[in-house]
């Protein structure tokens, strides 16, 4: 449903995208009527009734086109100086982006506070089509957009983050105008939103505009709260999946601790140890023994559970078995022998770089403003610097042997169907 919104809310509102906001209600009356007819037809395979209603359906689909204004929320911004309008869907949140000029903040404000109370969810089942082809492209058709779903689904066994942001497609094929206003009228409000503004921007100034256009919304009831947990993972898990058509990639997966706990950061020590050019893993594999093509080890920081994983892109005669066991090696390093003091004040100095570059771009610093505080704190994200420079090789070394275990792996191979 979340994804589903996601596009539904560039549609518009009561007041914008829409020259008859009557008729809107009766178009959108009519096609509900005929979907509900419909679906029913599909299960019982009524090709003939369905096709006919089909066809009636889409006639006024293309009736109610002819009283929209297209687009008329990117206009606005744009004719207001906005640029980057956007929006993307995670695990956790949705959220909705734009770059505007500093006076330019109150008609923010009022067109996403319309956006929250009054959105409309136009076109809906044509946008379900367009949802199902995306699926279609990124997952179905494509050997790694399988293989990942597939391999996410192996890593959390009742966690939620096994199911797909996009749905699964009966998920999709399941989707009613009705169900996603429901969710919209219920959850999308004050109480479950963030609202970051980055910028040169006077808070005393914005503050009383945020409560004049968000003070009078309802707040909303709480999303369910998730009580569901993993289970400690049994052991190795492993997946290999075999396609001609497929590139040839090794991925090992460990769960680690939710944001806030002290050990992401020397997690992401590791990480800097490992990833990139001058790392361990694309010294040993791209360089060395000309396994892989590229390789890079990510500590990928969530709310609830992380994850660090390591993904390498092998030649297309390498052995994943031999890829394998040097990943291995190099964890181990990790688990037995102190990083220098040159080795880690490497990885400090080049993890401060990268963050002075990312505070550079203010829709960077507004999306991990949110992220954070999505996570629980943002002040996590602005004290960043100064929690990782308090980490010690002992703690890095003790956050290898707590986490890089074969019995904590899950690890994905996909290859051609006629590899070793």
């Amino acid at each position: 449903l979340a994804h589903m919104l996601e596009h539904e809310l560039f549609k518009g509102t009561r007041k914008v995208g829409i020259t008859d906001s009557i008729a809107d209600s009766v178009f959108m009356y009519k096609q509900d009527s005929l979907q509900a007819l419909m679906r029913p037809l599909i299960q019982k395979g009524d090709t003939t009734l369905y096709l006919k209603l089909k066809a009636e359906h889409d006639s006024i689909v293309n009736e109610h086109r002819k009283i929209f204004v297209k687009d008329e929320l990117w206009s606005t911004y744009q004719a207001a100086g906005g640029t980057g309008l956007n929006a993307f869907t995670s695990d956790l949140m949705t959220a909705y982006i734009v770059t505007l000029p500093k006076n330019k903040v109150e008609l923010f404000l009022w067109l996403e506070a319309d956006r929250m109370q009054n959105a409309i969810l136009r076109e809906f089942y044509s946008e379900r089509d367009v949802i199902r082809e995306e699926r279609r492209m990124r997952y179905d058709d494509r050997p790694t957009g399988r293989f990942y779903e597939t391999l996410n689904s192996m890593i959390y066994e009742a966690f939620p983050y096994r199911i797909p942001t996009i749905g699964w497609p009966s998920d999709i094929e399941n989707l009613t105008r009705e169900k996603a206003a429901e969710h919209y009228h219920k959850y999308y409000k004050p109480r479950n939103a963030i609202l970051v503004l980055a910028g040169d921007l006077d808070t005393a100034e914005v503050m009383p505009l945020i409560k004049k256009y968000f003070g009078s919304i309802p707040p909303g009831e709480p999303f369910p709260a998730i009580t569901v947990r993993d289970p400690e993972q049994a052991g190795e898990k492993r997946l290999i999946v075999r396609r001609q058509d497929a590139p040839h990639l090794l991925t090992i997966v460990f769960k680690t601790p939710e944001v806030g706990d002290s050990k992401l950061y020397a997690l992401d020590i590791a990480e800097g140890v490992l990833n990139g050019r001058s790392g361990r893993l694309h010294k040993r594999l791209v360089q060395e023994e000309n396994l892989a093509v590229k390789v890079s080890a990510s500590n990928s920081p969530n709310k609830y559970v992380s994850e660090f994983s390591i993904q390498a892109e092998l030649e297309p005669d390498a052995d994943p078995a031999k890829a394998e066991a040097i990943i291995w090696e190099e964890l181990e390093k990790l688990k037995v022998e102190l990083l220098s003091q040159r080795d880690f004040q490497k990885v400090k100095n080049r993890a401060y770089a990268s963050l002075v570059r990312s505070l550079t771009d203010m829709e960077n610093v507004a999306t991990m403003l949110a992220w954070y505080e999505m996570y629980g704190d943002y002040h996590i994200f602005l004290n960043w610097a100064n929690a990782l420079e308090k980490v010690t090789a002992q703690e890095v070394q003790k956050a290898a042997q707590e986490t890089f275990s074969r019995n904590k792996a899950t690890i994905g191979i996909l290859t051609k169907e006629n590899a070793k």
